[in-house]
């Protein structure tokens, strides 16, 4: 879970730099400073290889098999993370269109503002066709130029889910209709879902060095630090590490019992709850680590939810069978936690939200751990697991840890924190 807003008491505390946003298309943050106190800290992804052009090759051509036997000619994706993962064009959204077309058969077309040529040209890893527009000039001429000089003059095309409005109506008015536009989210996802053993390790990796800096922290935190203080030793400690920090959420005292935090100010004291969520990444694949724990003696009460929230990730991945509705597994949680007299179902006091969520090159993707979602859970498919559980107006309790579903049973990128008293 994550939230990259700017919370008192919930704070990402590095500031989001400009030209690496640029690049990224996600929010991506400065690099700290390595402090003197961090020196004993050294990489862990010096041997983290990203993934290769042989590996978007054959990303493209299974999507390319999937439109031939459905019968679409192609599929057009804007800036973000399915562009990233089937081109390596890292690249921003804004108003200027950058954009992508596969076709079903024949080489890729990249349609960029001209003056971001160059910028593109540069992480754009699979060939194809790079055709610029002018200030003066429509983007989604030059798209539609390309499905026709791929063959593609009318029928069916897919456009990715999170496309902007503007950019489809653009394609549609530019070619006057001779498309039947349709959703390319069962494409995508059907590349996407399963991850491959190179995406599997530097999720790895990821996970290695978040858990590693969150190690580093528990041991520095001292009484009177606020959340920013805190958030901003973890980026440190990622970057000492080797990691590109993503965010770095940090929930103390009554704020812990907000998924995503409050504005009220502060402070570690003796006896405050520490809920820290927080992820980096390497190569872009994510991970996503929560750990719960307490400054000085927990409370009883205390120690029950913690022991408690332990137990339902245990259930979430017992459930976890290869075939069984994604979505049985957030059931099973929610089933023994009713018993233990929380909820019922997503009220507070209680879990409010889903036992877990997909992960991949996006921190949050599909399937997810929710009541309902029935996709069939298969090898290679990646998920975080996390049912907290809060209490409005005291405190809440959150551990979280990434697995992924292997033919013999779901494994953990993290083993689960041991106890309160040591949760790392």
């Amino acid at each position: 879970m994550r939230r990259r807003e700017f919370l008192t008491g919930a704070v990402a505390a590095t500031a989001a730099a400009s030209t690496a946003l640029m690049l990224t298309g996600r929010s991506a943050q400065a690099a700290p400073a390595k402090p003197a106190a961090m020196a004993g800290l050294t990489s862990m992804t010096a041997g983290a290889k990203p993934i290769s052009v042989e590996e978007r090759l054959a990303r493209i051509a299974k999507l390319q098999g999937l439109m031939v036997d459905q019968k679409i000619g192609a599929l057009i994706l804007e800036s973000g993370s399915s562009l990233d993962y089937f081109t390596g064009i890292q690249w921003h959204r804004s108003e200027r269109t950058t954009a992508a077309v596969i076709p079903a058969r024949g080489d890729i077309v990249v349609v960029t503002p001209a003056f971001e040529e160059p910028s593109i040209r540069e992480t754009l890893a699979v060939g194809g066709d790079v055709r610029p527009w002018n200030e003066h000039e429509s983007p989604f001429a030059r798209i539609v130029g390309a499905l026709r000089d791929r063959g593609v003059t009318s029928g069916p095309i897919a456009f990715e889910a999170t496309t902007r409005l503007f950019i489809v109506d653009g394609v549609r008015d530019a070619s006057a209709g001779a498309y039947q536009v349709v959703s390319g989210d069962a494409l995508v996802k059907a590349v996407r879902l399963i991850k491959s053993p190179a995406e599997l390790a530097l999720m790895q990796t990821a996970n290695d060095v978040t858990l590693a800096a969150l190690r580093y922290v528990h041991g520095h935190v001292r009484a009177g630090m606020r959340p920013d203080e805190i958030a901003a030793m973890m980026d440190a400690a990622t970057v000492a590490l080797g990691g590109s920090p993503e965010f770095a959420l940090v929930l103390i005292n009554e704020a812990s019992a907000y998924p995503h935090g409050s504005r009220q100010p502060q402070t570690l004291h003796e006896g405050s709850v520490i809920l820290m969520d927080v992820g980096c990444n390497v190569h872009g694949y994510q991970s996503d680590i929560s750990r719960t724990w307490v400054m000085g003696q927990p409370t009883a009460k205390q120690r029950k939810v913690w022991d408690t929230v332990k137990r339902g990730q245990e259930i979430a991945l017992a459930t976890a069978k290869l075939g069984v509705p994604v979505g049985s597994i957030d059931d099973a949680v929610r089933g023994y936690y009713e018993k233990e007299g929380w909820g019922p179902g997503y009220h507070l006091p209680g879990l409010p939200h889903r036992t877990g969520h997909g992960i991949g090159l996006d921190g949050h993707e599909p399937p997810y751990l929710v009541h309902g979602d029935a996709t069939p859970l298969a090898a290679g498919m990646c998920f975080s697991d996390e049912p907290g559980i809060y209490i409005p107006g005291e405190f809440g309790i959150r551990l979280e840890d990434c697995w992924h579903m292997t033919e013999t049973g779901p494994k953990l990128f993290t083993g689960l924190a041991k106890s309160i008293e040591d949760p790392i």
